[in-house]
């Protein structure tokens, strides 16, 4: 398969400029894919959950030479020291690969992340999120709380 196919076949794909890539749980081919395409880093935000996730993201990761980084974040109940967690990972990353299972909590964290810390305006971030889904169940409470309280970190 073509990389830039293999990538754009990622669920929920988005590219934020050249050094991110926001997108649902990839396939094993996906991954190779967004190794060869140059990224160096994968940040994994989704539950390992046998149903949806690769057996073992990490081993394909460390053979593909990609630093490989599991955060886990409950959907029902995502956490401010998960987007601590999530800023500190990206901010070692040259280019970096965000995913979850659907590019939910992905998109979500990485909107936070870009407001805060590299300027984006309010308008954009709210614009990508809702390009990708609409917040529901804890998330909007969880994105607002993260502006009021985690921006003014």
């Amino acid at each position: 398969m073509h990389t830039t196919s293999a990538i754009e076949s990622i669920l929920n794909v988005r590219h934020i400029g050249p050094d991110l890539l926001l997108g649902g749980q990839p396939s094993e081919d996906e991954l190779r894919a967004v190794a060869a395409a140059g990224y160096t880093h994968v940040v994994n935000l989704a539950l390992l959950d046998p149903a949806y996730c690769l057996p073992d993201e990490a081993g394909l990761a460390a053979a593909l030479g990609l630093h490989y980084r599991h955060i886990p974040v409950d959907f029902d109940a995502p956490q401010l020291a998960d987007l601590d967690a999530f800023a500190t990972a990206a901010e070692a990353a040259d280019r970096l690969f965000l995913h979850c299972a659907m590019n939910y909590r992905a998109t979500a964290f990485a909107t936070l992340w870009l407001e805060r810390d590299r300027g984006w305006p309010r308008a954009q971030a709210d614009a990508l999120i809702a390009d990708v889904w609409e917040p529901y169940g804890a998330w909007p409470a969880f994105i607002s709380r993260a502006r009021r309280e985690w921006f003014s970190r």
